[in-house]
């Protein structure tokens, strides 16, 4: 080990556990999403074995692990959908209760809702960005 490995701090990505940790927090997270009747026809024609594995991907990166993701940016994706801000804090709510119920840290938590507010205006509707 060198050096630079030794004093570098772990990453939030590691923090959790990696990749497995990830795969847990997505899984647990869509199960939340899907059972919620607000917010389940945005997946209806969805392949949700893909759109877990692109999130894993996106949540790989926010945590600070390796960037593979390839897919769309947000806006691309979900300025289509038309999403109102409520359903974005749902979501997020969703998010949170699921990463605090797999014992993610506070602090961790914290940078995950900083970036949830961060690229909200990428996936909210253009004409419905405020009350947030």
């Amino acid at each position: 080990m060198t050096v630079t490995e030794e004093t570098a701090p772990a990453s939030h990505y590691d923090r959790i556990g990696g990749a497995s940790s990830v795969k847990a927090a997505v899984d647990l997270f869509y199960d939340k999403v899907l059972a919620d009747q607000e917010l389940a026809g945005y997946f209806s024609d969805v392949d949700m074995a893909g759109q877990r594995r692109h999130l894993a991907l996106m949540l790989t990166v926010v945590l600070g692990g390796p960037n593979e993701y390839a897919g769309r940016g947000l806006a691309e994706a979900h300025q289509p959908l038309n999403i109102p801000v409520g359903h974005y804090v749902k979501v997020g709510e969703h998010l949170t209760v699921t990463l605090t119920e797999l014992g993610v840290p506070a602090d961790i938590l914290a940078d995950v809702q900083t970036v949830l507010g961060q690229v909200q205006d990428q996936v909210v509707a253009a004409g419905d960005r405020s009350g947030a």
